[in-house]
């Protein structure tokens, strides 16, 4: 309806939702350029074939619907990937390691 006012009624963030957005991982440096806020990332690069092999598990995963063991390799493969808001909450508590991965106590 055009020149009328619309109510804005805050109801809270969404299941799954988030407020902000992780460009790097936890393992990540950064180097300044000539810019104060541009600086340059440098990550680990990880072992092709274990992420390979992590993702075909994923998509098998995904191809029988399987969404919590979906989210839970997703987190094996990406520690920093953490859900808020969200049913896969108790992933994060109770975390499924990928192979290689050690758990921290």
């Amino acid at each position: 309806i055009p020149n009328k006012q619309i109510g804005i009624k805050i109801t809270g963030l969404r299941p799954g939702e988030k407020l902000y957005e992780e460009l790097l991982s936890d393992k990540s440096k950064t180097l300044p350029t000539h810019h104060k806020k541009i600086m340059i990332a440098i990550d680990q690069v990880g072992n092709y074939g274990e992420i390979s092999e992590s993702v075909e598990q994923i998509i098998k995963s995904a191809t029988k619907l399987k969404s919590h063991k979906v989210v839970a390799k997703l987190k094996a493969l990406v520690p920093e990937f953490k859900s808020n808001n969200s049913t896969f909450e108790k992933l994060d508590i109770d975390p499924v390691l990928h192979p290689n991965q050690k758990k921290i106590i």
